[in-house]
Parts: C-alpha cells; sequence; structure tokens
C-alpha cells in the first residue's frame, strides 16, 4: 500500500529526539510522500532543512498559520511572499481562521487568508485551509473567489456532511486525519456521505493521534489506522482506501 500524508509537522521539537526513526518508520509504513505546512517564520528555517534532507519524502508548504497571525501579521506575510518567491514550494498554508483559542486577531486573520488565497492563485499552488470553530467565516472568504479555480483541502475538517458538500462543490478536498477514529467526532457520517474520491488523508502530526495511539504523540506511520477507519466505515479494504486518497493527493499537488 502507498499513503500520502498531506499534512504533517515533523519538523517541530517534539521529533528532536527520534525524527530519522520517525522517517524511516513512515517509509516502513508505505508513507511515499510527506507534505509540510509551515507555521510562521520561526518554522521556515526547521520545515526547509527538513525537506532539504529528504528531498524524496518530504515536501514544504509555505504558509502563516492563522493562531500566528498578530499585530506584526504584515511582516509575516512579507516573508511568505519572499519564500514563495525564491523558493521550491508544494502549496500554500497553512492558512485559514482560528477562533477556538482567542478571536483577538479576527480580523486580521481574514486579511491573512485572502492573502493566502491570492498566492495560491498566483503561484498556482494547491491551498490548505485551516478552520476550528470558524466555519462559517472561512466559507463565507471561500466563496468570495468561486470560479477562479481555487484548489486545496480543508484541514482536519470537523463540520457536517451539509458543509462537507459545499467544501467538494467549491474544488477541494476533505482532510481526514485521527479525529475520525474518535467515537464522539461525527466524521464517520460524513465519511459515508462524500465517500473517497474526495478525501486525503493525513496525521497533523504532532497532533490529534488515531486511536489506538491516543494520547501519544501521532507520526506519518500512524497514517494506516486512519486508512483502515475510513475503510471500516465504507465497508471497502484498506488497500483501496489508500489507493484511492493517495491518488486524490497526487492529483491535487500535480495538477496545474
Amino acid at each position: 500500500m502507498r499513503f500520502i500524508d498531506t499534512h504533517s509537522h515533523i519538523y517541530l521539537d517534539a521529533f528532536n529526539s527520534d525524527r530519522p526513526e520517525t522517517i524511516l518508520r513512515a517509509a516502513d509504513a508505505g508513507v511515499k510522500k510527506i507534505y509540510l505546512p509551515n507555521i510562521d517564520s520561526r518554522s521556515v528555517d526547521k520545515m526547509n532543512s527538513l525537506a532539504d534532507e529528504y528531498p524524496e519524502l518530504c515536501y514544504p508548504m509555505m504558509g502563516l498559520h492563522p493562531t500566528s497571525v498578530k499585530n506584526d501579521f504584515r511582516k509575516e506575510l512579507l516573508i511568505i511572499d519572499q519564500q514563495l518567491e525564491k523558493g521550491i514550494y508544494h502549496g500554500v498554508g497553512e492558512t485559514g481562521i482560528d477562533l477556538y483559542w482567542d478571536e483577538t486577531y479576527k480580523e486580521q486573520q481574514a486579511i491573512s487568508f485572502r492573502h493566502h488565497l491570492e498566492l495560491a492563485l498566483k503561484f498556482d499552488l494547491p491551498v490548505v485551509i485551516h478552520c476550528r470553530e470558524s466555519y462559517s467565516e472561512v466559507i463565507t472568504i471561500v466563496n468570495e473567489y468561486a470560479g477562479r479555480e481555487l484548489r486545496g483541502i480543508f484541514h482536519a475538517f470537523s463540520g457536517n456532511t451539509e458543509q462537507a458538500s459545499e467544501v467538494i462543490a467549491l474544488g477541494f478536498k476533505i482532510g481526514i486525519g485521527g479525529v475520525v477514529t474518535y467515537k464522539k467526532s461525527g466524521l464517520a457520517e460524513v465519511v459515508k456521505k462524500i465517500g473517497p474520491d474526495n478525501i486525503v488523508l493525513e496525521t497533523d502530526a504532532p497532533f490529534l493521534p488515531p486511536v489506538p495511539k491516543r494520547g501519544m504523540r501521532n507520526e506519518p506511520s500512524y497514517l494506516h489506522y486512519i486508512a483502515q477507519k475510513v475503510a471500516l466505515i465504507l465497508d471497502v479494504s484498506t488497500e483501496e482506501i489508500a489507493e484511492i486518497t493517495t491518488k486524490n493527493a497526487e492529483l491535487l499537488f500535480s495538477a496545474k
């Protein structure tokens, strides 16, 4: 089986003690590509160094995480712009709006989000959208770009079936991670409704580990637990889910 982890932060300090081993476990588990979303200016060098070390496995993306949007966000956006102009990146993100922790910078997050969508169009790259407690705000902005051929992923999707259908109609894939294995997540009904053709798999490592690893540090090798759960929900084989979601990711990131 071949897997693609479309969202993993394995450049973070949580992996400092065993990053090579983590990479090896991922490869042994059939993970062929790991897409690395950026967080802010402090993470750029760490992310790029990892991608340089493992160029056939780790693929960097460039963006400013919404929780890193503060008063100085325009300086951060300038760095994002410069990186995209001079470097090789495979997506824009992660970006979006996060109102779970703090609404202080809600307006600034919206400005930053629109800026990222413009960058995705400019560089013809998929955009990775973070949408926590902010679906209404995010989908309103994405709808402003309807018809402009935006593509990307609604990362760590936690909405309902109606919202998922709206996202798909706008040309996006649904990012399914470890949360789908949680009993009270409600994602089983969403997965049944939208089917495998609209899904890509992700871990969000080191966060949101799947059952049976819940409470532990997440890592890309755990992607197969997510695939197994999706296969169980759809009553198909894990091999079929691996094949379809890998193809979905390959098409998304290679489309021009």
